[in-house]
């Protein structure tokens, strides 16, 4: 309820997701996503991700939903699989890095949809100063962002290290971004 509570009100917060610890601010905040940026001194044009909790969230956060992506939120969601589709008008242009496009995502962790559930969909990436290691747990994110952030969600180590896979489905056919959690085959599967 407090890290709800803190993001509501424009603070960032860190938080476990199956793959690392993420740092969330709520999407639809333009200040709110730049305190991300001053926090992991992270440059403006590198996109953050939107992470949701339902499938309702979408409405406000993509302009359009292809069958494509739907088959694959339906396969690997909630789950290590980020999707690249074009932005809603209310989705803040720091967010999308001026690309035009959100990478979505739906964490399996259950105290990340938790949050989400609570907050609303967050903007947000891995919890550490840019350039630095993926965190694995709240201690390795204290020792990046202790004093940048409002509050870290503790929930021991998490995951492997590993980021989600980032599939980019704006181009009329898939592209992978970045290799992660879901084999590129069994994206090609679906």
């Amino acid at each position: 309820q407090i890290g709800g509570r803190i993001i509501r009100e424009g603070g960032l917060v860190a938080f476990p997701t199956e793959t690392v610890y993420g740092v969330g601010a709520l999407a639809q905040s333009t200040n709110a996503v730049k305190k991300i940026f001053a926090a992991k001194e992270r440059p403006a044009t590198n996109p953050l991700q939107v992470h949701i909790s339902r499938l309702n969230q979408l409405r406000n956060i993509v302009s359009c939903l292809p069958a494509e992506a739907e088959k694959l939120m339906d396969r690997f969601w909630p789950g290590p699989l980020s999707i690249i589709l074009p932005a809603a008008r209310q989705i803040p242009a720091e967010v999308c890095g001026g690309t035009g496009t959100v990478a979505l995502r739906m964490p399996s962790h259950p105290v990340a949809l938790a949050l989400i559930d609570e907050a609303g969909p967050l903007a947000a990436t891995s919890a550490n100063l840019s350039g630095r290691p993926s965190p694995l747990s709240a201690d390795d994110v204290k020792a990046d962002l202790d004093g940048r952030i409002r509050a870290v969600l503790n929930a021991g180590r998490t995951g492997s290290g590993l980021e989600s896979t980032v599939l980019n489905l704006c181009q009329g056919s898939y592209q992978v971004l970045r290799r992660g959690g879901i084999a590129v085959e069994e994206i090609e599967e679906i």
